[in-house]
């Protein structure tokens, strides 16, 4: 635990509560847990709508959580499979360290460098209005990107998430800022992100 907090990071972005623990996982147990979950998740590849069309995630995603939490966005919603133990033993470390608790986590399979995520919030109604994420990277390192939903005078930032890092957004992270992760011009392995969140009751 000690690795832990002496690799702690607080993002200097305007508006937020950003924090990244780059030792979360040691690199040999994210890797293992990287080749367990692709081989073990049942990926899909939903349509999702962006402005006014149907298009298909440019990633695979699978939604694990408590019974009756299902989670809307971008016109689709998710029915949460049954947690299985390996993402149970990282909820309740992620839970630890954010100092939240966990119903829910969305799984995202960045196959290759094609694979990516537009800039979007975390903001959903049944996040509530100031939801705790709590984000784990397994595999590749790719790069997070902030920008700011409406104060121009807040400069974007970003920031590499390592194999076996965790990235806890708090606060007004979400009503401030959108994310993304582009695709990357050069061809890179394979990457799972672990985005526990809790669903409201209601």
């Amino acid at each position: 635990m000690s690795d832990l907090f002496a690799a702690i990071e607080r993002l200097p972005i305007a508006g937020a509560d950003v924090v990244y623990y780059r030792h979360f996982l040691p690199r040999s147990g994210a890797s293992a847990m990287l080749a367990g979950l692709i081989d073990q998740v049942p990926w899909r590849q939903d349509n999702i709508v962006l402005w006014g069309k149907s298009v298909a995630q440019p990633r695979l995603t699978a939604w694990y959580g408590d019974p009756d939490r299902s989670y809307t966005y971008s016109g689709l919603t998710l029915q949460p499979l049954p947690w299985i133990d390996e993402l149970l033993l990282l909820r309740t470390m992620a839970e630890a360290i954010a100092q939240a608790t966990f119903n829910s986590v969305l799984l995202n399979y960045y196959r290759d460098h094609n694979d990516s995520v537009g800039f979007h919030s975390d903001d959903e109604p049944e996040l509530g209005a100031t939801p705790t994420i709590g984000s784990i990277s397994l595999g590749e390192t790719r790069t997070l990107s902030f920008k700011p939903k409406r104060n121009k005078d807040w400069q974007p930032a970003r920031i590499a998430l390592e194999s076996g890092s965790l990235l806890v957004m708090k606060g007004d992270t979400q009503r401030n800022w959108r994310h993304a992760i582009a695709k990357e011009s050069r061809p890179c392995g394979p990457r799972v992100n672990l985005t526990f969140r809790r669903i409201l009751d209601g």
